[in-house]
């Protein structure tokens, strides 16, 4: 199931969400993270005639009366329990609103609690609050979800207005009673945790990704067609070739794994071989999109190869645009070509009607005619017809549509019926051109329908395949797969209302009846006369060998990798470091502590074994005998070092590894980390280790060259505990090849964590006073020559060390180009604020660090931060990196043009200025001081554009949605006006409003249009709002005369307008005779937006560019295959 934003899920939904109820949840909830509503899944032997009948769902109506429902004092109310379909439900109600001015309403599992661990059920359902004076106003919303422990309820936390709710005169709310609707109808369910797709139906799924369910129906669809397959199978590839990095790799070894495998199949090679990283994943994309990308990618990698055109021969087909003059011989064609068709839904009953449509003649006449070329101005036909058809055709069905009216996206749910036989030569080839070869017989079979379940921000897809063209179809849903019989996949995919029968019908008989949210999006056809060769035998011998036999060892590896992880209790995992191992790591891989656990030699013993037995092994895999192994257990130090801190004791020797390791560590299924001490004689052959007794402390050595900035292991060995360090000093020079005599710097490298510490060696203080002890690491150097200091960087191990710890490699991005890297800069974490700008500028060439503004990296959208960093807000570079527990290596920039401590003492706002007689607006940006008021901004504007008289005066509104919230006052501080959400609108006071009389009235004119949805009226408005003063006494027709005088409309076109009073959103319609201020009089309205007088038209304006921040959804980023 693909998790989303919760979309909206049909028309009347946009405006609210639907959400499982939160007791936590704090005001109102714009973007609640939260499941979708979820396809029904078929039981387990759907498809089989005896199962049909328990398939059907099972429905219900529950009638709730609330008495004295105004003097309820509950948060929240429960109805009685009441069954459907053998379970117990409840309606849920916020009398008051979960924390929304709103009835908030759920259906809820009513035994929940009791039920056992992973229970689940799905149900269609609707609720409703009854409209107790006019039926036809009851208020029902409807939706489908799958319910579970973690949401046992769903439903509209904003389901009504509370304000309707509670007015005595709207019906809702009468004797102080209010009666609910429930209307229920449960399904079952697969159990989807011991259902085993192979073992049921002989096919896998595909894992999802996060939103990628989309990808996985296209990818199923296609791979069912074996004539694709065994193209993408004989694309040439070599063992060479990385599947991550090899598109016709990864298709060739995902098609191999859904033949073969007995589990569902992970998709991540494929989209790494597309160049998608998490982020590409987790966005919802069009299938449409991604087919025609893919397939264009795929006929590019074929070209060259044995393959090339086979895209071409599966899916390409040709129509001829035309434009046909009706009183003279002229005539223009255009031949063009389609992978696929997109088909309208909306108007369209099935798909003959929509090709009916896509050849339908246009007339060109009138101030439409065609200029054809010697002959002018022509009367003409324009038209498309078909000159062939591919012998696969994919039709796209066009559910998702902009709807003009409302400035939004919208999907079509209306039903739209495909037929199993397409004919697409009927009424003689009508969809044809004469020139078309008629001999090919263009009837098709239905092959698949790809399912989009949901609403228009998101959702589930999935697919209906029939894989051999027989009667048996499959559901291809993510990792599940299921038999289904031909009236799910086709019927119940048209879309439209569904109907339930009542079981138990109260007083009110009407018949149940649901949106169907999940309806098909696009169809695949296969040509009868050519399915033998599309649909044709696979074997082993289209697979290329060496795919055979990387796919075979990827899977056996796997197998053992399972083996492995089920023995994974009787086995220890012993990791032995050694000094080879030291030498090796300190320096490249590692500074600090003596090593990286995860890179040395490492032993996977049972558990039951001897540790002496142990040691054998080790003998036989190193080539050290058993006599001169001495082994020592590693410590985790209370300042979160980890050395080696004692030998083991013969007795410990004695026990098994299991429970060895259960001494050293009491972590579960810990490994057993040891150090193998081992001692080599003057001919370099390992001798026995010398005796140890409590005065001898093993301590390790590390030697520092400041002039090169290297650090490296030397040696161990061991020293007595009153000894001194200046006793040793020889020994540790002759193991670094220095002269006998040389003066050196020791120091204790005593940790690293949070911060380093890294003391320097009192050399004339013995071992025990200096509080060394076994594992200890001293490091060492050179005294630098007084005349090389300048040029030494870190003149000693401690600034060495600090240096290690905090340097950290930056990638810098551009603001406006986030996903490619600018440069690099080696800083440290502990860089200042002023310290990392200063860097960035110095490689920008920029004289001033202060213009520099710097904005964070999100590591989990891999997007840059909402927000830059503030001037000197943060103390180190660290800060700037982290991102909740990770540590990102990506910072972005801006050059300003202003110093950044300036720029955040200014206000920026983005104003549409109107001219009183320009129609289109002027976009500003103007920057203020903070403290700066609305008329300081307005005298900014004015420097700006040209006004239509020289003293004209302005003001300042916020516009959201095309009605005007607020005039703001001139002395109203700009800090904190918000230009994010509303658009701030500067425009000319008319010269009457300014000598306004005292029964004169300024009233909000806003456009509208309006529609039914759900058996409620709704308005939606569009347009510029404006002001009007209207008069004691003026009649509409007088106000009409002013409007279209102000909005130079034609008589024609203003013929056609209706004018109505609203308040609420209700429309009440004015005659020309009315007096128009008499419906305003109540002068001190809350919200003075929400009375208006309002002009019904239908929409023709064009949409200004600044309408963009409207607070409107952004859709899907287009899709891109990179590689």
């Amino acid at each position: 199931m693909t998790m989303m934003t919760p979309q909206p899920l049909d028309q009347q939904e946009d405006e609210e969400m639907l959400v499982p109820h939160s007791d936590l949840v704090e005001g109102p909830q714009p973007l609640v993270q939260g499941p979708q509503p979820m396809e029904v899944a078929p039981s387990d032997n759907a498809g089989t005639t005896e199962n049909q009948a328990n398939d059907e769902p099972q429905a219900s109506r529950f009638t709730w009366t609330i008495d004295a429902f105004s003097r309820v004092n509950n948060k929240k109310l429960y109805s009685d329990a009441f069954a459907v379909g053998g379970y117990k439900w409840r309606v849920l109600i916020f009398p008051k609103g979960n924390n929304v001015d709103y009835l908030s309403m759920y259906l809820d599992v009513a035994d929940s609690a009791n039920l056992p661990y992973g229970w689940n059920r799905y149900a269609q359902f609707s609720l409703a609050v009854v409209n107790q004076m006019h039926s036809k106003l009851t208020i029902k919303k409807d939706t489908q979800h799958q319910f579970n422990q973690r949401e046992s309820d769903w439903g509209f936390t904003s389901f009504m207005p509370l304000s309707e709710l509670y007015d005595p005169n709207k019906g809702y709310l009468v004797n102080d009673t209010v009666v609910i609707e429930a209307d229920v109808a449960v399904r079952k369910v697969v159990d989807y945790w011991t259902y085993d797709s192979k073992k049921e139906t002989g096919y896998v799924g595909l894992k999802n990704q996060g939103a990628t369910c989309y990808m996985n129906s296209l990818l199923q669809t296609l791979y069912h067609i074996p004539y694709f397959r065994k193209a993408v199978y004989h694309m040439p590839t070599t063992e060479n070739d990385n599947p991550t990095g090899s598109i016709p790799l990864a298709l060739q070894s995902l098609f191999y794994k859904l033949q073969y495998n007995d589990t569902s199949v992970a998709t991540k090679e494929l989209t790494k071989s597309f160049g998608w990283d998490t982020y590409d994943s987790f966005m919802q994309h069009d299938v449409q999109e991604l087919n025609r990308v893919l397939c264009e990618k795929l006929e590019d990698k074929m070209k060259g190869t044995v393959v090339e055109g086979t895209i071409q021969k599966l899916f390409e087909g040709h129509h001829m645009n035309y434009i046909e003059c009706i009183n003279v011989d002229f005539k223009s064609t255009r031949k063009e070509s389609f992978y696929d068709l997109q088909l309208d839904v909306k108007g369209c009953k099935d798909v003959y009607a929509s090709f009916d449509k896509y050849v339908e003649v246009e007339r060109l006449e009138g101030d439409n005619k065609y200029q054809a070329e010697g002959h002018g101005l022509q009367d003409a036909k324009k038209g498309v017809l078909f000159m062939d058809f591919p012998p696969v055709l994919q039709l796209q069905l066009k559910r998702f549509e902009y709807d003009f009216m409302r400035d939004t996206m919208v999907k079509i749910n209306d039903r739209y019926e495909f037929p199993l036989e397409l004919d697409l030569d009927r009424d003689n080839g009508k969809y044809l051109t004469p020139e078309a070869d008629r001999g090919i017989r263009n009837l098709y079979t239905l092959h698949s329908v790809l399912v989009h379940s949901g609403g228009v921000h998101g959702g589930h897809y999935y697919a209906f395949i029939r894989p051999t063209l027989s009667d048996q179809w499959y559901k291809f849903d993510d990792e599940r797969v299921t038999k289904e019989d031909m009236k799910r996949a086709l019927e119940e995919q048209y879309g439209g209302e569904e109907e339930l029968p009542q079981t138990n019908p109260g007083y009110n008989n009407t018949p149940f009846k649901f949106t169907k949210y999940s309806n098909a999006y696009m169809l695949v056809y296969i040509r009868v006369s050519d399915k033998d060769k599309i649909i044709c035998d696979m074997d082993e011998k289209d697979i290329a060998e060496h795919l055979r036999i990387r796919l075979k060892k990827e899977q056996e590896e796997k197998e053992d990798k399972k083996r492995y992880k089920a023995q994974a209790h009787l086995y220890t995992i012993i990791k032995v470091a050694r000094d080879e191992d030291l030498r090796e790591q300190i320096g490249k891989d590692i500074y600090f502590d003596l090593v990286d656990h995860d890179k040395v030699c490492n032993f996977r013993i049972q558990k039951q074994m001897p540790f002496n037995q142990f040691k054998e092994e080790v003998a036989k895999e190193l080539g050290i005998p058993v006599q001169f192994q001495r082994f020592w257990i590693w410590a985790k130090r209370q300042n979160h070092t980890y050395r080696p801190n004692r030998p083991l004791t013969a007795q410990e020797e004695a026990q098994t590894v299991g429970a060895l390791r259960e001494v050293s560590s009491k972590a579960h299924n810990a490994e057993l980390k040891l150090f193998l001490e081992v001692h080599h004689g003057l001919d370099l052959q390992p001798v026995p280790p010398p005796e140890k007794n409590k005065e001898d402390i093993l301590l390790f050595f590390k030697l520092y060259d400041p002039e090169k900035e290297e650090l490296r292991y030397i040696g161990r060995f061991f020293v007595k505990n009153t000894g001194k360090p200046i006793e040793i000093l020889a020994r540790i020079n002759e193991m670094a090849g220095f002269a006998p005599d040389e003066e050196i710097d020791l120091f204790e490298e005593i940790k690293f964590e949070p911060t380093v510490m890294c003391e320097r060696l009192d050399k004339k203080a013995s071992f025990r006073f200096s509080q060394i002890e076994d594992g200890d690491i001293i490091c060492f150097q050179k005294r630098p020559l007084p005349e090389h200091e300048e040029k030494i960087r870190f003149p000693d191990v401690p600034s060495f060390l600090e240096y290690v710890k905090n340097r950290q490699i930056v990638h810098f991005r551009a603001l406006e180009k986030p996903k490619e890297d600018e440069f690099c800069l080696e800083l440290a974490k502990n860089h200042t604020y002023d310290d990392v700008v200063e860097k960035v500028a110095q490689r920008l060439g920029l004289d001033d660090p202060s213009k520099i503004r710097l904005t964070p990296h999100n590591c989990y959208s891999q997007q840059p931060k909402p927000n830059p960093i503030k001037y000197r807000s943060v103390d180190h570079l660290l800060d700037m990196l982290v991102h909740y527990n990770q540590i990102s290596d990506i910072l972005y920039y801006e050059v300003l043009d202003i110093p950044l401590p300036e720029l955040q003492c200014l206000k920026t706002l983005k104003v549409a200025f109107h001219h009183a007689t320009k129609e289109e607006a002027v976009i500003l940006n103007i920057r203020l001081p903070k403290q700066s008021t609305v008329g300081d901004v307005l005298n900014e504007i004015k420097t700006k554009v040209e006004l239509s008289h020289p003293n004209s005066e302005l003001r300042l509104l916020e516009v959201f949605y095309h009605k005007i919230y607020k005039i703001f006052p001139l002395h109203e501080k700009i800090e904190n006006i918000n230009d994010q959400y509303w658009t701030l609108r500067a425009e000319e006071i008319p010269e009457e409003e300014k000598n306004l009389g005292p029964n004169d009235r300024l009233i909000h004119v806003y456009h509208f249009n309006k529609e039914i949805a759900q058996n409620q009226l709704q308005v939606q408005n569009f347009g510029e709002p404006f002001f009007l003063v209207i008069h004691e006494g003026d009649t509409l027709a007088d106000v009409k005369v002013r409007i279209q005088k102000k909005l130079l409309v034609s008589d024609e076109e203003f013929s056609k307008w209706k004018f109505a009073f609203l308040s609420l959103g209700r429309p009440e319609y004015l005659e020309d005779s009315d007096i128009v201020s008499s419906r305003f009089q109540r002068r001190d309205v809350y919200g003075a937006w929400e009375q208006y007088l309002g002009l019904e038209h239908s929409d023709t304006t064009p949409k200004r560019a600044y309408a963009a921040n409207q607070n409107r959804h952004t859709f899907e980023k287009p899709v891109k295959i990179y590689n």
